[in-house]
């Protein structure tokens, strides 16, 4: 069985300049020998992903989408630095390599960093990989306790302190990507305007215990150990990673998770395994994670219905890329149907909440 993350085929229009980056990177990384191939790892919405091989050694290289870009997303340097500050305290971070922002080697700023090499989930299981019910909440139990310990990790002690400001982090969360629907909206999309006005109703103070939030934290964003699927090995993706409300965080994580239960249209999105038998469902999630955190959890509804306004964004932004013409990826005009699904759920979320 080989049930790790294979790349493929570079996608048409996001080509590396090869010549260039090969002479870059030899200069700064001694142990590359042979040439330099590139391949693309395939998921993914965002940040663009290449596996990069010389010879024996094996390196990733991250960099910005193609096209427009939102102003303040995709910023390598900032992600570079908080895997460098993260790595010595957080286990499961990629080791950093280097960061550039050399207009003659590529277009945009990158990182390179070492690879994790593994297992991740997708929409459903790789081939060969089969999980009991009793394998499956065990993963998922996993997988909450990782999110737990990122959130126990002193971000002051790590260096990360002036990575995000803790004060008014829920208010400038709801009210920023309020605007950043407004400016992806097309004549397609919905409002969402009772949603973000019961948001902006139901807004918590401040938490007392801030945290490093991952902001994407998910089952394909984490690799797991080939010898021991269970065992979470790499956390991946830290583009959007800051300093905040360690519930607004769960809350993120929990919109992605679609469990067997939910009605057609959310199963229809669905991106992740998590309505095998046995994996646990969100409230379970929740009340694991208040149970561990020592986290009194009243009132989840707030930071759920968040979730999925903000999953809702960042699929229309996506989207807009597409109806505009600033892409060729054919993944992404079929995401206004997951905006408008996205808005059903989190409407009737508002209505059933106490």
């Amino acid at each position: 069985m080989d049930a790790n993350d294979q790349p493929a085929e570079v996608r048409r229009g996001e080509a590396l300049a090869l010549k260039p980056l090969e002479a870059y990177l030899r200069e700064r990384l001694p142990e590359m020998e042979g040439p330099l191939t590139v391949r693309q790892f395939p998921s993914g919405f965002s940040n663009l992903t290449y596996l990069l091989r010389a010879g024996d050694c094996e390196f990733i290289l991250r960099r910005p989408p193609f096209g427009t870009k939102a102003k303040s997303a995709h910023d390598m340097e900032r992600e570079y630095r908080i895997l460098e500050a993260l790595h010595p305290v957080f286990p499961y971070c990629p080791r950093p390599r280097l960061f550039a922002e050399e207009p003659a080697v590529m277009d945009g700023p990158f990182y390179v960093m070492a690879p994790i090499r593994g297992i991740i989930l997708r929409k459903h299981l790789p081939p060969g990989l089969v999980l009991d019910p009793a394998q499956m909440r065990s993963l998922c139990e996993n997988l909450l306790d990782v999110h737990g310990e990122l959130h126990a990790v002193d971000y002051q002690a790590a260096g990360l302190a002036e990575f995000g400001r803790p004060e008014g982090y829920v208010g400038r969360q709801v009210e920023g990507w309020t605007a950043r629907y407004e400016k992806a909206r097309t004549p397609d999309a919905p409002t969402f305007a009772a949603v973000v006005g019961w948001l902006r109703e139901r807004m918590p103070p401040d938490h007392p215990r801030p945290a490093i939030v991952h902001n994407d934290f998910k089952f394909d964003n984490v690799v797991l150990d080939p010898a021991d699927p269970l065992r979470i090995i790499g956390v991946l993706d830290w583009e959007m990673a800051t300093i905040g409300d360690p519930l607004m965080d769960l809350g993120c994580s929990m919109a992605y998770w679609v469990q067997a239960d939910d009605p057609p249209d959310l199963q229809a999105i669905r991106m992740l395994p998590t309505h095998l038998p046995g994996a646990l469902t969100r409230r379970e999630m929740v009340q694991r994670y208040a149970r561990r955190s020592g986290i009194v959890i009243d009132d989840f509804d707030f930071y759920l219905c968040f979730g999925l306004f903000r999953l809702a964004v960042i699929a229309q932004q996506i989207y807009y890329r597409s109806f505009h013409g600033q892409t060729a990826d054919e993944r992404f005009k079929s995401l206004i149907f997951a905006v408008h699904i996205l808005e059903k759920s989190a409407q009737a979320l508002t209505r059933e909440s106490a």
